[in-house]
């Protein structure tokens, strides 16, 4: 059996929603392992002071999978 555990994170690209993704999964791919899904929950663009596009900004669901640390004993006696 396995546990997966859920956590969101933003991402901001002056280029694309893709990249500010893309740099998002890659800064949380060098803390977590065993990254499994990864589901857009929210877009929005930050607008400069003429209206233009300052960034673009993506809120990522990130799925990864749980692990119990070695001395916690057995989960399944609880």
């Amino acid at each position: 059996m396995s546990v997966y555990r859920v956590t969101e994170v933003i991402g901001t690209s002056p280029v694309s929603w893709e990249e500010a993704s893309r740099h998002a999964l890659a800064v949380v791919a060098r803390s977590l392992r065993d990254l499994r899904v990864a589901e857009v929950v929210e877009q929005d663009i930050v607008l400069d002071s003429t209206g233009g596009v300052e960034a673009f900004r993506i809120k990522l669901r990130v799925s990864f999978k749980y692990e119990v640390p070695w001395n916690a004993g057995d989960a399944s006696a609880a």
